[in-house]
């Protein structure tokens, strides 16, 4: 996978998110997708050409995992209705709660996550509006593909109408088969878990739920091969388009003043308010150790050294030598010319 994921999940610009912002964020999301799929339905017999050019293609590429996989998952219920479980209900639980465990446990990785996440989603709207496909269980029984979801309708919820509840049908777009966004969603989980996880535990389930997931919606007789493969190259699109939108939203949050302030700005400028103060203490501690010193016979002059410490006209100071300047005359900054009458250098 390109180094653009890590960069855009750990490396963007971050904000100080709110969960009250991000739920209706999501909520939004979801439901253009779910309007999108409606709206979106497209001529049948349209779709239908499309699903059977997909079965042609898969036959020319020697691909026919989904006719062996639906006839065990028909033949043996105990694989048949943990997998038409799978179908209908995983997707709406594992990606809402990885969500959710990233936005309070990895919330610098969160937005980058989630913005990959929704750019896919809306990338694979456009899939369904621009290529309307029949799925392989609506085909004519001649094709050999069984409804797994109708055959074992009374274990669950759902009815012969996709995975939506009984009576429900209506209110979805059964001809939305390419790209699988169950596969993309599950391989975005998948990449979630491996990067972010940390155990061996969660780097097994990176792996198998999104394998597992490509095998129940072939086996289940929802998706072709094809539209698994279509389903992470969507996600794959939405990884390198993710920086962008982000880049994009955080341009349209300034220009309209709804952008929060970054958490890296707020960082650095206490930062800088730290290192500010610390300058303006050494310069202090500086101004006082360097004080101006004056050598003359003022009285109100500094003395090199305290009141309490002079020495007297007479006085010569130890390894003192004599001076060789006349009566008001300068001394060098040189050592080897201060005399016996003059004043000791500081030490």
């Amino acid at each position: 996978m390109p180094h653009a994921d890590i960069a855009g999940v750990e490396a963007t610009p971050r904000t100080r998110l709110r969960w009250w912002t991000e739920l209706p964020l999501i909520l939004l999301v979801y439901a253009c997708y779910s309007a999108g799929r409606l709206l979106a339905r497209g001529d049948v017999s349209s779709a239908v050409d499309h699903g059977l050019a997909i079965l042609d293609l898969e036959k020319a590429l020697y691909l026919n995992a989904e006719h062996p996989l639906n006839r065990l998952f028909t033949s043996e219920p105990w694989l048949g209705v943990p997998a038409d479980f799978w179908y209908a209900s995983l997707h709406y639980l594992v990606t809402p709660v990885l969500l959710v465990w990233l936005f309070r446990s990895r919330t610098v990785h969160y937005r980058a996550a989630r913005t990959w996440l929704m750019t896919s989603t809306f990338i694979g709207l456009i899939g369904f509006t621009l290529l309307p496909t029949c799925p392989p269980r609506l085909l004519a029984d001649g094709h050999g593909f069984v409804d797994t979801m109708a055959q074992y309708s009374s274990y669950g919820w759902w009815a012969g109408e996709a995975s939506a509840p009984k009576g429900l049908g209506g209110m979805t777009n059964q001809y939305a088969a390419m790209p699988s966004l169950h596969v993309g969603w599950a391989l975005w989980c998948g990449v979630i878990l491996w990067r972010f996880g940390g155990t061996r535990l969660t780097k097994v389930a990176a792996v198998a739920y999104p394998l597992i997931t490509t095998i129940v919606v072939m086996g289940t007789a929802n998706h072709y091969f094809l539209d698994a493969v279509a389903g992470a190259a969507v996600m794959g699109v939405g990884l390198l388009l993710a920086p962008y939108v982000m880049r994009i939203m955080d341009r349209a949050r300034e220009r309209f003043g709804m952008g929060a302030t970054p958490v890296g700005a707020a960082v650095g400028t206490v930062a800088a308010g730290k290192v500010a103060a610390g300058a303006v203490a050494r310069n202090a501690v500086a101004r006082d150790a360097v004080a101006p010193v004056t050598v003359g016979s003022g009285a109100t002059s500094s003395s090199i050294v305290s009141g309490g410490c002079q020495t007297s006209a007479g006085e010569r100071i130890p390894r003192q030598r004599e001076s060789r300047f006349g009566s008001g005359a300068e001394p060098s900054a040189s050592s080897q010319d201060a005399g016996d009458g003059a004043a000791a250098p500081a030490r």
